[in-house]
């Protein structure tokens, strides 16, 4: 299963963009080629294989973080390895 991730951009370099996971100090990079909005360093974007989707409201990418650290957080309290995610 795959799933789009919010990142937070914190740079863009042509049609690549550095953003960071959450508050950790993951980043991952992601083309923003497909995008049809102009897109700035403090912008979020969900990510999917690699490629923005779309901008995202600040609001809703903090609350879809919150759904996926629970998903991850009930996972392990039954017992599912992390790889299987």
């Amino acid at each position: 299963m795959c799933l789009a991730v919010p990142i937070e951009i914190l740079e863009i370099n042509g049609d690549i963009a550095t953003g960071r996971v959450g508050e950790g100090n993951a980043t991952i990079q992601a083309s923003i080629m497909l995008m049809d909005e102009e897109v700035a360093p403090g912008d979020w974007i969900i990510v999917h294989a690699g490629f923005a989707l779309r901008k995202l409201d600040p609001k809703e990418a903090e609350e879809t973080l919150r759904i996926l650290r629970d998903m991850l957080a009930l996972a392990e309290e039954a017992g599912v390895q992390q790889d299987m995610l």
